[in-house]
């Protein structure tokens, strides 16, 4: 997939972006787990989502946050990295002016930024929030959550417990007009170790339903 580099608030970011052949469609951005604990594009659960969304006829976007990889600037505790996902979002529309939609996709830390996003873009209309900490970071700017979308955790996840994540859900569930899912993966840990294809089953049958069953469209090689 090419390699691109955009222009964040802090200086340059590093991606990969995957443009989809078909006319009009809907942007994905993709943002991975916390930069002070090893969280990159590469990472493992982020990769697999880029290409989830990709061969459901995605442009999707993968990204490095500030200080991560290649990309410039020094970790911000959130407050950048939130800049920084607002920068690729508006990369994204800008080489795919077209597209119709957009969904936001996150993995801890990332799903936490990812959230504050969705509040500020009234574009995104679905999101996928993995293993989302709401037991160490402030959730309750989901009040009312704009877009409909699934969480989804491990059971025996410990740096960010399942009852901390239930509660928030259960909140967001009462909103009129937005249907939050929660998915469980059995087995599984922060990290989603040897539990990733399960992970990655559970947010495509999801996705499947709520885009009607796209056609998969074959992509050539999961390569970089």
């Amino acid at each position: 997939m090419p390699e691109v580099i955009f222009n964040g608030p802090a200086g340059r970011l590093e991606g990969r972006f995957h443009p989809s052949k078909q006319r009009g469609a809907p942007i994905a951005i993709i943002l991975h787990p916390h930069p002070q604990f090893g969280g990159t594009m590469n990472n493992q659960i982020v990769y697999q989502l880029y290409y989830a969304f990709a061969e459901r006829g995605f442009s999707v976007l993968r990204f490095n946050f500030r200080g991560v990889g290649r990309s410039q600037g020094a970790f911000d505790h959130g407050q950048g990295e939130l800049s920084d996902a607002a920068a690729a979002l508006d990369w994204a529309q800008a080489i795919s002016p077209e597209a119709r939609a957009c969904w936001i996709a996150g993995v801890s830390f990332g799903s936490w930024i990812g959230m504050q996003l969705l509040m500020r873009r009234p574009e995104i209309e679905g999101f996928i929030s993995i293993a989302p900490p709401a037991n160490r970071f402030d959730f309750s700017f989901l009040a009312p959550c704009p877009s409909s979308g699934l969480f989804v955790h491990g059971d025996q996840d410990r740096v960010a417990p399942i009852k901390e994540v239930t509660g928030l859900i259960e909140k967001l569930k009462t909103q009129k007009g937005i249907q939050i899912e929660h998915a469980v993966v059995e087995g599984a840990n922060h990290f989603f170790e040897d539990r990733v294809e399960d992970l990655i089953g559970k947010v495509g049958l999801y996705l499947d339903k709520r885009l009607g069953n796209p056609a998969r469209i074959a992509i050539a090689s999961r390569g970089d």
